[in-house]
This record gives C-alpha cells, sequence and structure tokens, in this order.
C-alpha cells in the first residue's frame, strides 16, 4: 500500500524488500537460535547503503529523510527484528543527535563508524533511572582539561558490539557544582575505562545483546562532549529530543514484524484447508485477516505521519507527540496481529518450524523499551491539556501537574 509515497520511495521500499527477502530472511532463524549479532549481514546492509542512510551527505552519507529510514525498518522488521534494530540505530537515535548537535569532527568520526556498519549505543538507562532518566547517578567530574566518568548504565543495546557509545551523565566542575545533564561519547577499544558486565538473557530479540556497561574512570576529552551552544541548562533537553527519532524507529520495527507475521496469515489461510475448503473461507477468520490489516494500516499511517513532522521551535526531529502515539498504538497492535497470526496457524504456530512464535517473543519488547505505552501515554496526555510541566535546572521534567501520573524521560520534550 503506497500511502502517499513518492515514485523514489517506492522504489527504495521495493530494494530494501529484495534485500531482505535474499539476504536476511534465510538467517533470521539462526541468529535468534543462536543468539549471535549478525555481523554478515551487517557487512551486506553497510555495502548497500542502509546504514547511515540519513547522515548528510557531506559526512559520506545520503541525506535521505526519516521516511525513508521508516520504509526500509518495515521490509527488514517482516524478515528479522535484530536487522530492522540495527537499521534502526544506524539511522536514527545517537547517530541523529550527533549530527544534530555534535562539533565538526564528532560528525565526522560517528558518520565514519556508521557507514562502516556500526551501530551506536545510547546509554541512558540505569539500575534506578529508568524513565526518570534524571534519578541517574552517572557522573562525569570535571578534572583539567577533560572528564572522568564513573557510573553504570544497564539495558544497553548493542553492548558488547556496539563501537560510538552516547553516554548521559550528570556533570560537575573542579568545585563540584552541578552542571546538569550532558552527552559525552567514547569508543569501544579507544576508551579503556568502558567495561561490559554482563549480558541480559531476553526473551526475544535474541541476536541483539542488551547488557550492562561500567564506567571506572572512563575519561573524555572535551572534544568528546557533546552539547549545544546554549549550554549545560538546555543541552539534555534538546539531546534527549533525538529520542523522538528512535520512538519511530521502534514502533515501525514493531509494526514491520506485525505485517511479516500478517502475511504469514493470509498465505496460510488460502491454502490451508479444513471441513474441504480454505480456513480463510471461514467468516471468523475472515474478520481477524480484517482487523489485522485494519490495525496495520492504522499504524503505517501514524508512523509515516511522525516520521515527515518535526518538532516545536525548528527542531529536526520528530514531533514528540505524534511520535509518542504512533509508538503506542503501533507496538500495542504489533502484539495483537503477531498473537492472531499464531492462533490462526493453529498448532502449526507454536512451532519453531515457523517464525511465528518468535515474532510473538520479538514484538512484545515494543510497548517497554524506549518509552513504556505508559509513560508515553503521560506525555500525550500533557499536549491534551496544554500544561506545560515544571522543569529541573538541566532543563528536564521532574514532576507532574496536580493529577497527572508519571514523570522523567517519557514526559519530556
Amino acid at each position: 500500500m503506497p500511502l502517499g509515497l513518492t515514485t523514489e520511495e517506492r522504489a527504495l521500499q521495493a530494494r530494501a524488500a529484495e534485500f531482505a527477502a535474499t539476504v536476511v530472511r534465510p538467517q533470521a532463524a539462526e541468529t535468534d537460535r543462536s543468539e549471535q549479532y549478525p555481523w554478515d549481514v551487517v557487512k551486506a546492509l553497510a555495502a548497500a547503503g542502509f546504514t547511515g542512510m540519513t547522515v548528510p551527505r557531506a559526512y559520506g552519507g545520503q541525506g535521505a529523510s526519516f521516511l525513508d529510514a521508516v520504509l526500509v525498518i518495515e521490509e527488514m522488521a517482516k524478515a528479522c527484528t535484530v536487522t530492522a534494530r540495527i537499521v534502526v540505530e544506524a539511522n536514527m537515535g545517537a547517530i541523529s543527535t550527533v549530527m544534530a548537535y555534535g562539533s565538526e569532527r564528532q560528525k565526522r568520526m560517528a558518520a565514519d563508524l556508521v557507514l562502516a556498519g556500526d551501530k551506536p549505543a545510547i546509554c541512558i538507562t540505569e539500575p534506578d533511572a529508568g524513565s526518570d532518566a534524571t534519578a541517574m547517578t552517572t557522573r562525569a567530574d570535571r578534572v583539567g582539561d577533560r572528564f572522568v566518568l564513573n557510573g553504570r548504565k544497564h539495558w544497553i543495546t548493542g553492548a558488547g558490539v556496539s563501537k560510538l557509545h552516547l553516554i548521559f551523565a550528570r556533570a560537575f566542575d573542579e568545585k563540584g557544582r552541578n552542571l546538569g545533564i550532558g552527552g559525552f561519547l567514547a569508543v569501544r577499544g579507544e576508551a579503556p575505562g568502558l567495561k561490559m558486565v554482563r549480558r541480559e538473557q531476553t526473551m526475544g530479540l535474541r541476536g541483539m545483546p542488551e547488557g550492562e556497561l561500567a564506567f571506572e574512570d572512563l575519561e573524555v576529552a572535551d572534544d568528546m562532549v557533546v552539547m549545544p551552544p546554549s549550554g549545560w541548562a538546555r543541552g539534555f533537553g534538546d539531546l534527549i529530543n533525538a529520542y523522538n527519532s528512535q520512538r519511530v524507529g521502534a514502533g515501525t520495527v514493531a509494526m514491520g514484524v506485525a505485517a511479516g507475521a500478517f502475511e504469514h496469515a493470509v498465505a496460510f489461510a488460502k491454502e490451508r484447508e479444513q471441513f474441504g475448503r480454505p480456513i480463510g473461507e471461514f467468516q471468523g477468520l475472515q474478520w481477524m485477516l480484517a482487523d489485522m490489516q485494519t490495525q496495520l494500516t492504522a499504524s503505517r499511517l501514524m508512523l509515516y505521519a511522525a516520521a515527515r513532522s518535526r518538532g516545536p521551535n525548528g527542531s529536526a526531529f520528530p514531533d514528540p507527540a505524534l511520535a509518542a502515539q504512533a509508538k503506542i498504538f503501533a507496538s500495542e497492535a504489533a502484539v495483537r496481529i503477531a498473537n492472531d497470526a499464531l492462533q490462526l496457524h493453529g498448532a502449526r504456530g507454536y512451532s519453531r518450524e515457523l517464525p511465528l512464535e518468535r515474532m510473538v517473543r520479538d514484538c512484545r519488547m515494543f510497548t517497554i523499551g524506549g518509552g513504556t505505552a505508559q509513560v508515553l501515554r503521560t506525555l500525550v496526555a500533557s499536549k491534551i491539556l496544554g500544561w506545560k510541566l515544571p522543569q529541573t535546572r538541566d532543563g528536564y521534567v521532574r514532576n507532574n501537574p496536580p493529577g497527572a501520573a508519571g514523570s522523567g524521560r517519557d514526559a519530556a520534550e
């Protein structure tokens, strides 16, 4: 379904679909079984130009839009959720943050890594700082001409395989004064103080490591500090705004998984016969398929709209409310669609011989990661009610107005 796409966008979508069918799908089950990062696929993605698509041409990229990335992500997700997540983070999130707010040196360094196939890691979440990211305790203390970081982050996507790390930490000057939360860049292999502690054992997305990182006297020179010209007070709010693109990407992965499950369901409904006719002729299953496609169409419309949008004040990133709504709807719809597709297959769907059980496991994460569906609803509600939520000195939401629920990172713009 074109949904208002240009000829060029449809061509990109078709190229991504062909790549997914010939390169990605054949290894998807093995990536899940082995729980190993698909390095061969990453190499092929980079060679095909699907990593660093959104990097400006001046830095070697294609200058592609977020919608271009969304079209590619959906096709990859139909075949392999892990591959789709790699494409998300090689075009959105950390790389977009550096391209928007980084120095010339930082942009060139990040672009070179991503264009070569690196999947940057965003390091925000801590054991006691999840949705309320301002509760983070990782410190960046000013020592001479650099910052020294100490602390821990967990549930870091790509831990142990990512090279470029965008680390969020609370900075202090040499007199111990709190400067607010800023972003610091470190490259694995070049930063002795960056250590992998352990890998989480996950329900799905098993080829993508989620892990805990420790920073032990990690030295970050000034030329590796990412912050806008307005300084520390507003820096965190600006940096975290890039997360709106990540949310659109996450919602697209969920939608793509659901679209893949739906395609399997349609094919099975046509070929599987019971009581002397294809099961697709039974009205109950027809209604299931109709509901599945309706939810997919709505998800696409919302995600495309969010990808095309821009936030307030000339933001380079999607509108926060549209991104939140799209992720809420697409991620929750994906869980329903994947489950219904498995149900339509009966016992076969429950078997590991088909990808349905993997799809069910994989899509479940997207109502949680990148902002839970509940916290994102708080963001949307604040927009509806017109509340300007109070902020801390580092420019970040901490408390809600009377009667509101939730706080922290996922309520911020």
